[in-house]
């Protein structure tokens, strides 16, 4: 009975003062203004556009700062990402960013495999980079627009592959590729009106299926060594072909060279054998002694031994030394 008193006169001294109802109803009602105003207030960020809700329905756009609108549940307002680049993954999914990304490709085969225009099959990893261009239209325009999205970008990827060989695909086609797929894409997301900005698709990965990788390996390696020998034969041909071209020609105008001197040396010595001739018949006597003189000037040097003989000389053996070399 003692312990049972005494825990009654703990309640009894831990009562509640006296409060009045009105106070207690005043500051209720300051809690619910205080949260009233609180919520009345809100901020967009520098990269963001809000769009304001009036009751569920579409209102106004504001622009980043800090901005005011009725109270909660009267209106109410969506953010949404106008200036962040967004992009979407198709074939894999980046596990790890930083140093280094991990891709997990098996899950996703059915995204990434396609057929080509030769009837091959080909594994498509790509990336979709895009901004929101009309952030009304992007919030209510359209339902599940993420999905949505995701399937146009297959259906247009599969579409530009369908129409080019495994060869286009996998190798020298892929600029092209992806510049089709961006164009095409962007026409799609202005016919549904999504509000998307399609700014770049990136080809991330492009090869064969993993059951045919040797056999393509072993292609690309003998059209790589075809190519290579066809680079090689070309330097040759560089090489051998101008350097004959250059001695053909060199020889040609040798020729040509050797043939114009040995004509103008001919006109020359016709030339001189007519100004000799003219002279001749005008002083016969004296031109043939200038011949003659002019011959032996050009002749007698030339010879090693000279023997000058008289027409009146007899007995011209003894001089001429028939055993032995006479130095001149």
């Amino acid at each position: 009975m003692n312990s049972q008193n005494t825990r009654l006169g703990s309640w009894e001294q831990l009562k509640l003062p006296n409060v009045e109802p009105r106070t207690i109803g005043l500051i209720v009602l300051g809690v619910i203004v205080l949260v009233l105003l609180w919520s009345s207030f809100f901020t967009v960020e520098p990269e963001e556009v809000g769009l304001v809700l009036t009751f569920g329905k579409y209102g106004h756009q504001v622009e980043p700062g800090l901005r005011f609108k009725l109270p909660y549940p009267i209106q109410t307002v969506i953010k949404v990402p106008i200036q962040r680049q967004l992009k979407q993954e198709f074939g894999f999914r980046t596990q790890r960013a930083g140093v280094r990304t991990s891709y997990d490709a098996d899950s996703f085969d059915d995204e990434a495999l396609m057929l080509t225009g030769d009837l091959n099959v080909g594994v498509v990893e790509w990336i979709t980079q895009y901004r929101v261009g009309d952030a009304y239209k992007f919030v209510f325009k359209l339902r599940n627009l993420e999905e949505t999205f995701r399937d146009m970008n297959e259906a247009v990827m599969r579409t530009v592959v369908g129409d080019r060989s495994v060869s286009e695909v996998l190798t020298v086609g892929r600029q092209e590729i992806a510049s089709e797929v961006e164009r095409r894409l962007q026409e799609l997301c202005d016919q549904y009106e999504t509000g998307i900005r399609v700014e770049q698709i990136v080809l991330q990965d492009v090869n064969p299926p993993d059951e045919v990788k040797p056999s393509f390996n072993e292609v690309n390696q003998a059209q790589q060594e075809r190519e290579r020998m066809i680079n090689e034969a070309r330097a040759q041909f560089n090489r051998v072909i101008p350097k004959a071209r250059g001695e053909a020609d060199q020889t040609i105008q040798e020729a040509e060279g050797y043939a114009v001197d040995r004509v103008n040396r001919a006109k020359g010595d016709a030339a001189l054998f007519r100004s000799v001739l003219a002279a001749y018949r005008r002083a016969p006597d004296v031109t043939r002694r200038r011949i003659y003189l002019e011959t032996m000037q050009e002749v007698l040097p030339q010879a090693e031994r000279k023997v000058f003989l008289d027409d009146s000389l007899e007995g011209v053996l003894p001089l001429l030394s028939l055993n032995k070399e006479v130095k001149p």
